[in-house]
């Protein structure tokens, strides 16, 4: 089996149809197709071990570099005697950069070996190039346990769902709060998520951000009906999974009501601070827990908005692109085009945020200038993180840069920012990557000391990637503060304002805000839209 990027040709690797992949047939690997040769734990490699069953090729050894933790101990204590009590399902909910790689791990391992397992798979987030292998070499670090492992990417759930799994950790696992998508078919298959409860594998749910509401939740409906003692058939549906999990959350109490897009979440600020209380108590009250979230022992990331004052030239641009925008969406809302809605308030937010570029860069220029390391997150490549970058590197700032899929190779331009040749890392990512201060490395090294500061040049609408962002670089006992820019005196520091709210609400462990959601809806003249066109990720 051979790793070949895409459009590229190698002498001596054979592209084989039915497995669409690569393969070398032969007893050993000519050199030059050594460094297409698949890594451990990769679905490369189990393919290969797949097709070569008499002759696998042997895991690594342990490389005894990583030291968990006593507090990733205990979260693995707690997963496997949730596993131990027959639980299917955990929840492993810990704030961003306490550990819930190597926690997940070692309570795979574990419940690997009460329940005489023989294959785990892990889905990691993207991007692949740095989450891939970040996990195998976790694995490899901690040692496979004598298990089988296989670590992909959300969007290769096709590739394995013809295999049998034990074991499933979900990282990320707020990618599956819509059940319209491929990605949930595939994942209902894969996890055995309407099976009985004894007859599906034990997954791991990983996520710091579980969703923005109850309804959101439709991952943990296997959890839920265990606790509550119900049939997975109470709780779920092949046809209409959301609207079956939203009959559950209502029959035990929930506040739901029924809205223009299906079922919504009560306004009532009472009630949802009891059904928060309520969902969050059924995982958390059961014995043995089926969840466990540690807050993060450094505190919560400071956030605080950035306003900048526009130039009168600056202000005349901005005050037209408003007026276009607002003439575009009362168009678009009287023909009720959701498309040319949702198509206006891109266009908009591409447009204000061009408008900023000179003053993001002059201040992270001076963040530089102090000694300060910048992480600044964008939302689009063409109208931010381009110019953004390319200043940077006219005034002489070394720039890595994470973002435009095959652009860059996202693991090098990592190491480049956290080994400080680069002081400014611009990406577009949201989860799965680690940018703090004295990060581990491979090969015994440590990434730079130098204190994080974090920049978002676009307010992200949703809270739960927002807080994703943050914890790029807020973890593992490194303080870092963001900062939320916005133009002065515009719609963006009322918007600004709210998602600084809605970041510090992401953090609850069974849901957060949604009101402030309905406020930048109502901000931006985009109150007729469905909820999931405020954002790229749907939230």
């Amino acid at each position: 089996m051979l790793d070949v990027p895409y459009a590229t040709q190698v002498d001596g690797a054979t592209w084989h149809p039915e497995l669409k992949t690569h393969l070398h047939v032969g007893r050993a690997l000519p050199a030059h197709l050594a460094p297409y040769a698949p890594g451990p734990h990769t679905l490369g490699r189990f393919i290969e071990n797949t097709l070569n069953p008499d002759h696998p090729t042997p895991s690594p050894e342990p490389t005894a570099v990583l030291e968990p933790r006593r507090i990733q101990f205990e979260a693995a204590d707690a997963i496997a005697a949730r596993a131990a009590s027959g639980g299917r399902q955990f929840l492993l909910a810990d704030e961003p950069g306490v550990g819930k790689t190597i926690s997940a791990v070692l309570g795979a391992t574990a419940v690997g070996d009460l329940r005489g397992a023989r294959r785990v798979l892990v889905i990691a987030d993207r991007p692949a190039a740095i989450t891939i292998g970040h996990w195998c070499r976790t694995i490899s670090g901690l040692g496979d346990g004598g298990l089988e492992w296989v670590v992909i990417t959300w969007d290769r759930l096709e590739k394995v769902k013809d295999h049998t799994w034990d074991v499933i950790i979900a990282d990320e696992a707020h990618a599956l709060r819509r059940t319209t998508t491929r990605r949930w078919k595939l994942w209902a298959r894969i996890s055995g998520h309407g099976r009985p409860h004894d007859k599906a594998p034990f997954v791991i749910a990983t996520t710091a951000t579980p969703g923005h509401t109850p309804l959101e939740l439709p991952y943990l409906a296997p959890a839920y009906a265990q606790v509550l003692g119900e049939p997975m058939q109470e709780w779920t549906s092949a046809t209409k999974p959301a609207a079956a999990f939203a009959s559950a959350l209502e029959r035990h109490g929930v506040g739901v009501e029924r809205g223009r897009y299906g079922a919504t979440w009560t306004d009532d600020p009472a009630r949802r601070a009891a059904d928060l209380k309520l969902v969050r108590g059924w995982l958390d009250e059961e014995r043995p827990p089926a969840m466990l979230h540690r807050a993060a022992a450094w505190g919560p990331v400071p956030i605080s908005g950035m306003p900048v004052a526009l130039t009168p030239a600056e202000r005349t641009a901005y005050v037209a692109d408003w007026g276009e925008f607002c003439r575009e969406m009362d168009l678009a809302r009287r023909g009720r085009s959701i498309a040319k809605g949702r198509a206006a308030l891109l266009r908009f937010r591409q447009k204000a945020g061009l408008i900023r570029v000179d003053s993001t860069v002059a201040w992270i220029a001076q963040q530089v200038e102090a000694e300060r390391q910048v992480a600044c997150s964008v939302e689009f490549v063409a109208t931010a993180a381009d110019p953004i970058a390319d200043r940077l590197r006219d005034s002489g700032i070394d720039v890595a840069t994470i973002y435009g899929r095959g652009r860059f190779d996202p693991e090098a331009e990592r190491l480049r920012f956290q080994t400080g040749q680069a002081k400014v890392c611009v990406f577009t990512t949201v989860a799965s990557i680690s940018l703090h201060a004295g990060e581990t490395l491979t090969e015994g090294r440590r990434a730079s000391s130098a204190p994080r500061v974090g920049v978002f040049h676009q307010a992200r609408f949703s809270g739960i990637a927002a807080r994703q962002v943050t914890g790029r670089t807020h973890r593992d006992h490194q303080v870092s503060p963001w900062h939320i820019a916005y133009a002065e005196g515009t719609v963006e520091e009322q918007v600004g304002r709210v998602m600084v709210e809605r970041i510090a609400a992401a953090s609850d462990t069974v849901g957060s805000d949604t009101t402030g959601l309905t406020d930048l809806a109502l901000l931006l003249g985009a109150d007729w839209l469905p909820p999931a066109t405020l954002s790229e990720d749907g939230a």
